[in-house]
């Protein structure tokens, strides 16, 4: 990624170079589209990384007019820098397959110590978690009828990959059910005690 920006970096960056927001509002907008479905930004890390970005000469304080009372909130801005740097990483980021590590995987390749029942329970359980996603997803996007398009396209992208895993989840949970053999891959019995 352009001059080493983390996704979360590059995530407020953006929504500084689409305009100047102070904290509070960085975290509305990151909550309001659904960007925590694929961020890992809690309210918590924003400062941090407002203040990383400062740091790096990438954003810098801006004037704002100060709204009624309370405390005046700090808003900040892309310097040229920043806004250079951004539409690189973002390039970079459209463009570079980068490998995921979904911990899936990793369950997956230690399938058979996990006794048939409680398998078909945990694909039971990713199931019903995907649809509550799905409906999640779909009631965030839907509330922004008027979100620009690559807002919209963020959720579809979102969307389109739980649809996928959706699909897989269906025919995997299909294929476990019509295998009921008694061996493991390595040929042997399977043994009738619960690991777990």
């Amino acid at each position: 990624m352009a001059a080493d920006l983390t996704p979360a970096e590059l995530t407020l960056l953006g929504l500084l170079v689409e305009r100047p927001r102070h904290g509070y509002e960085l975290d509305e907008v990151i909550d309001g589209r659904g960007m925590r479905e694929w961020t890992e930004i809690g309210f918590s890390s924003i400062y941090y990384l407002l203040t990383r970005l400062r740091d790096r000469g990438l954003i810098a304080e801006v004037d704002a007019p100060r709204g009624g009372r309370g405390k005046a909130r700090r808003v900040y801005g892309p310097t040229p820098e920043g806004y250079r740097v951004c539409a690189r990483a973002a390039e970079a980021a459209v463009a570079e397959l980068r490998p995921v590590f979904p911990p899936l995987l990793v369950g997956l390749a230690n399938q058979p110590v996990i006794p048939p029942d409680r398998l078909r329970a945990a694909l039971d359980r990713r199931a019903a978690a995907l649809a509550e996603k799905i409906a999640a997803v779909s009631a965030a996007r839907d509330a922004q009828p008027d979100a620009p398009g690559f807002v919209r396209a963020t959720f579809d992208y979102s969307l389109g990959q739980l649809a996928a895993e959706q699909q897989w989840l269906d025919d995997y949970r299909a294929a476990e059910a019509g295998d009921q053999s008694p061996t493991n891959p390595s040929g042997r019995k399977a043994d009738d005690r619960d690991p777990l």
